[in-house]
């Protein structure tokens, strides 16, 4: 099993996270990219656990999250 664990990302999902710039402020504090992710940085995470390169990888979760887990 492997899989993704991505952090605050632009989508629709969070439009009305992004439009509320108070709520928007306080969760940007404490992403240490201070900014949100693009969908396309999760590219290459999902082509590193779809390839060849990580066929020895089993039961991990790859965190895309701006540094917010390593804060």
């Amino acid at each position: 099993m492997k899989a993704i664990a991505p952090g605050y990302f632009e989508t629709d999902f969070t439009v009305a996270h992004r439009q509320a710039s108070e709520r928007e402020a306080q969760m940007m504090q404490r992403v240490p990219a201070h900014r949100w992710g693009k969908a396309e940085e999760l590219g290459g995470a999902v082509v590193f656990l779809a390839s060849d390169a990580s066929t020895f990888v089993s039961g991990s979760t790859l965190t895309v999250d701006g540094g917010w887990l390593a804060r």
